[in-house]
């Protein structure tokens, strides 16, 4: 087959990551072909990306929909417990993909991870993550696991919503002291990790981290810095944290944070012991993008739970 007309599936197209995986793949004359909750949502991609359902409960027309292809970018998972979608529901529907994938003769898995996954951990995210890293390797597809931190882009929530609240608010609720550690990764950058790993066979897992390491304090403080505001670190006790960044959550109809992550920063969680993978540093993305980071706020509701 040439390469031209490769086949590639990139999970969720429309949403974050996965649309800066698709547009590597298109630059570079691949044919891609998504899985997403919106197939009708609408996209920069047109008719250049065929958009299915993913059809986790269909399993018979989700492993028709992924024959013919090399390789599946998988960015699918579900960040939080909303409505009828569940953590467990997430961690089922990604070992089925796995399964489907395999049916289906996909050559090559690429699949979206998180830093310091843990099968056994007590924090459900985490010890999805470790399942699944585990269902995958036992899959019998040849695989790449990426393991992000936080990923930062002029569409992301965490980095982009703390610029949203410091433009807006003088006080900024840490939870506990603020020393815990963030170490971003720049979106262009895990995907460069991703279609890089695509044209392997070898098994990998990739730690995709950026070059800075920010204590959760020093992180606000520079986003307020380049945002040209001033703002103050009021460290508060976790639940109360998290209590108010729900009663906020109110006002802009989403989920700002949850129990589960204000658990993982205070763990230390998001910040790797390998060596950086991106290059792209927080510091000087935030200088070149001041106008615009936290402008408006990113709902992650809005990007998964509505159309």
């Amino acid at each position: 087959m040439a390469e031209s007309a490769e086949l590639n599936i990139v999970t969720g197209a429309y949403g974050y990551m996965g649309k800066y995986i698709t547009r590597r793949l298109l630059a570079a004359g691949k044919q891609v072909k998504t899985l997403t909750n919106h197939p009708n949502r609408e996209n920069e991609f047109g008719s250049e990306v065929e958009a299915l359902p993913f059809n986790f409960d269909r399993y018979t027309d989700l492993v028709a929909s992924l024959q013919g292809a090399t390789t599946l970018y998988n960015t699918y998972w579900v960040r939080f417990n909303y409505g009828k979608v569940r953590f467990d529901q997430g961690v089922e529907n990604s070992k089925t993909l796995f399964r489907a994938a395999k049916e289906a003769g996909v050559k090559r898995f690429i699949h979206t991870s998180i830093v310091k996954p843990d099968p056994q951990s007590t924090l459900p995210y985490y010890k999805g993550k470790g399942q699944l890293e585990e269902s995958l390797k036992q899959s019998g597809l040849s695989y790449a696991i990426l393991r992000p931190t936080v990923v930062f882009g002029l569409e992301d929530v965490l980095i982009n919503n703390i610029a949203w609240l410091v433009r807006r608010f003088p006080i900024f609720g840490v939870p506990g002291n603020g020393k815990y550690q963030v170490q971003p990764i720049y979106v262009e950058d895990i995907a460069d990790l991703a279609v890089e790993a695509g044209r392997s066979m070898n098994d990998q897992i990739i730690d995709a981290v950026g070059p800075e390491i920010y204590s959760f304090n020093a992180l606000v403080k520079l986003i307020a810095e380049k945002v040209h505001r001033r703002v103050w670190l009021l460290h508060m006790p976790p639940k109360l944290a998290l209590f108010t960044s729900q009663f906020i959550s109110l006002f802009v109809r989403d989920v700002i944070l949850t129990q589960e992550e204000v658990d993982g920063l205070l763990a230390n969680k998001l910040v790797s012991d390998q060596p950086p993978t991106g290059r792209t540093r927080l510091s000087e993305w935030l200088e070149r993008n001041a106008e615009v980071v936290g402008k408006h706020y990113a709902s992650e509701v809005g990007r998964h739970f509505r159309s």
